[in-house]
């Protein structure tokens, strides 16, 4: 401890002389760090607290003063830096001096600093500049008007305003090219067909079948007030769920159907009866059984809806059967998918003459409660599956093949009686859709049973089925086991495109022979008022028209010539008429006149007798 106090004494350097007519300077150590402060308090002539500090502030140093004595740098205000303050006192002071400016001058953080905030004052000037040659540029002629009070320039300040809030507003809630609202061409450019081609393919379809007109021409007088009746047969993952809502919830209905909220089933009865015009899962539910096909609905309907009636009260009924196909590889696919979910169908009856088919005609493909994560392999490796060709036993009569005994007959036979009778059944409906054109159904479900839908059809191109990627192989196979469904669907798509032209054929003649009888209606209303005016003048004296017409007009004249021929044209009883009054000349005026009119009446009779 004594020799460190002794070599802090010999180390002190002398006291400052200040010179003459310097100001004085106060000694107060400032920003010294806490050693540095414990030291000086100890020991006031220490190193430490002979450290000069600077003027207050507010006293400039003279020109003649001295250098002040070596600060140590701000680096130095650890215990290191009290350590080292000593050494750099030992210096001269020209090269303290020197390196303290050296200091200052590469210090980073001040550089940057200072190039910072210059930088800044630059463009913050610049960017004034600007603004100001512009806003004079733009506002210096309104300003130069003389004439503008302050009212005036406050309320162009708000307009200015204004306008840029809006510009703001519009590009926040409409970033980009792609806003409606700037989408001009859209009010020039024609309104596209929504009946385009919605598989993606060329619009133009070529048929491959002959159909009659007949076929073609589905127009079905169905009386919703009286007892016809609308059964849906529902193919598995065809898109029946998504078509039975639509018929429950998006009919256009005198009185539409009730349908409660967490309940499936709705109510669908007649105007002004307590009795269903819809008869599918939406409506009554399953009242065949799940899944019914045609030759379980054909027995069970007429049963479930009249069969609290005597027979001889029965109504004649007309019972109008629709459905929809989807592409036999897509449905395929979704059935998998789906009972890989655990769905079974066991429900289903499959009544076929009266009886079901027992275990060895109908054996299952699994052992378990269900079917639930098997691989496509082992769902195509089934030879018992339902999946295969679903749509053509649906749509069949089984009874033509002995129900699901296969030992009825050889399968060839079978497999073609079945198909024959599918086509003839989908042909004979009143009506059915195919899953891939959602639009084109709806148009045509319209035109068959002019019942009109509230919204549109969404065509929904990703599906489950989509989503399964296969090979071409897998696929190949998966057509080789529903290859009577892929023969059926050839077929209905070609029926369903061919209706769909006729029916759009038959709808624009409608509409231009409903234009030519409007234009003949417009016609003849114009010679109407023609000859009520031609009447009207014949029956005045000629020596009455030349004294109100000195003038007469040879246009005039004309135009009543070109009128009487296109009269004789639109009027063969008035040319007869004429030319009998041509025979009698010697009648006289007034029974020429008399027949002029009675031809303008027979003619204005005619155009009524049209109207």
């Amino acid at each position: 401890m004594a020799l460190s106090a002794f070599a802090a004494r010999a180390l002190r350097p002398p006291p400052l002389q200040l010179e003459q007519g310097a100001p004085a300077r106060t000694t107060c150590p400032r920003r010294h760090s806490r050693v540095e402060a414990e030291l000086a308090a100890s020991r006031p002539g220490s190193v430490a607290a002979s450290v000069r500090a600077g003027p207050p502030r507010g006293v400039s140093l003279g020109i003649n003063s001295p250098p002040l004595q070596d600060e140590p740098p701000k680096a130095f205000s650890s215990l290191a830096g009290a350590l080292c303050a000593p050494l750099f006192a030992l210096l001269p002071r020209g090269r303290r001096r020197r390196m303290h400016d050296l200091r200052r001058r590469w210090d980073l953080g001040s550089l940057c600093r200072a190039l910072l905030t210059r930088g800044l004052a630059a463009v913050g000037h610049s960017l004034k500049h600007v603004l100001s040659a512009i806003f004079s540029k733009i506002f210096g002629p309104l300003a130069s008007v003389g004439n503008m009070d302050e009212k005036s320039n406050k309320l162009l300040l708000a307009l200015v305003m204004l306008f840029l809030f809006a510009v703001i507003v519009l590009q926040y809630v409409c970033p980009g090219t792609e806003c409606q609202l700037l989408r001009l061409q859209a009010f020039s450019s024609p309104v596209p067909d929504p009946y385009r081609s919605e598989d993606e393919s060329s619009s133009r379809f070529v048929p491959h079948y002959n159909f009659s007109r007949s076929d073609l021409l589905r127009k079905v007088d169905f009386d919703i007030k009286g007892d016809d009746l609308i059964v849906f047969l529902h193919i598995q993952k065809t898109g029946g769920t998504t078509f039975g809502r639509h018929l429950v919830r998006n009919i256009q209905l005198e009185q539409p159907c009730e349908c409660r909220v967490g309940q499936k089933k709705c109510t669908c009865h007649r105007p002004g009866k307590k009795e269903t015009w819809l008869f599918s899962r939406f409506s009554t539910g399953w009242s065949c059984g799940l899944h019914a096909d045609w030759t379980e609905l054909t027995s069970c309907v007429p049963a479930v809806v009249d069969g609290k009636r005597d027979a001889r009260l029965r109504p004649s009924r007309n019972f109008h059967y629709i459905t929809i196909l989807r592409d036999p590889v897509s449905r395929y696919l979704s059935e998998w998918r789906h009972v890989q979910r655990g769905a079974t169908w066991k429900a289903s009856l499959h009544v076929c003459d009266g009886r079901p088919p027992t275990s060895e005609e109908l054996p299952s493909c699994y052992s378990g409660d269900d079917w639930s994560g098997c691989p496509l392999k082992e769902f195509m490796d089934c030879p018992y599956n339902l999946a295969n060709n679903r749509q053509v036993r649906m749509l069949s009569d089984l009874t033509l093949v002995g129900c699901y005994n296969l030992s009825v007959m050889p399968e060839k036979q079978r497999n073609k009686i079945l198909l024959e009778s599918a086509k003839s059944n989908l042909k004979h409906m009143a009506f059915f859709g195919l899953t891939e054109f959602q639009r084109k159904t709806q148009y045509l479900f319209e035109k068959t049973f002019n019942m009109n839908f509230i919204s549109p059809f969404t065509q929904y191109n990703t599906t489950r089925a989509s989503s399964v990627e296969i090979n071409e192989e897998i696929q190949k196979r998966i057509e080789r086991l529903n290859f009577l469904d892929m023969e059926l669907y050839g077929f209905a798509k070609d029926l369903f495109l061919q209706r769909y032209q006729f029916m759009r054929q038959k709808e624009h003649q409608d509409a231009r022979r409903k234009r030519q009888e409007q234009r003949k209606f417009l016609k003849g209303r114009f010679l109407q008022t023609h000859f009520q005016s031609q009447s009207q003048g014949q029956n005045q004296s000629p020596g009455q028209n030349l004294s109100q017409n000195p003038n007469p007009n040879p246009n005039q004249n004309l135009t009543q010539r070109l009128s009487q021929n296109l009269t004789r044209n639109f009027n063969p009883n008035l040319i007869q008429k004429e030319n009998r009054g041509s025979q009698k000349q010697g009648s006289g005026h007034k029974q020429r006149d008399g027949s002029s009119s009675n031809g303008t009446n027979d003619y204005i009779g005619s155009v009524e007798t049209w109207r």
